[in-house]
């Protein structure tokens, strides 16, 4: 799937793995063959609003398209992205954090707590 697949299909519906307290506008600048398409989100009270924009953000993320097409398909996490300078940011870090929460995860992957069974064992 594709990242602009991905930002469509986001629902802008209540989304309780984000935390309630996040708020702010984060704008991914998604390169391709020498042109920019822009991606807009704003965060507030667990809801993610998507639309097509250029406007400024609180966070902007910079990668070519194959690197956001990796992280809407959950093969490749945010903070590995940025490590790897794959990715750029600038502005708000909390924002970035989220982003692990907004792309999904590996396909496959449990949560710790399905795994444990909820009992934080192995603590």
């Amino acid at each position: 799937m594709s990242v602009a697949e991905y930002l469509e299909r986001l629902s802008p519906g209540r989304r309780p793995e984000l935390p309630r307290n996040t708020v702010g506008t984060i704008r991914f600048d998604v390169r391709q063959e020498g042109r920019t398409e822009h991606w807009r989100l704003a965060v507030r009270d667990q809801r993610i609003e998507v639309t097509r924009s250029a406007d400024e953000a609180d966070l902007v993320v910079r990668a070519d398209r194959e690197v956001f097409d990796r992280l809407a398909g959950g093969r490749r996490h945010p903070v590995q992205a940025l490590l790897r300078n794959e990715l750029t940011v600038r502005g708000d870090m909390r924002l970035f954090m989220t982003l692990r929460r907004i792309f999904p995860g590996p396909p496959g992957a449990r949560h710790p707590r399905e795994v444990t069974g909820g009992t934080g064992a192995g603590r």
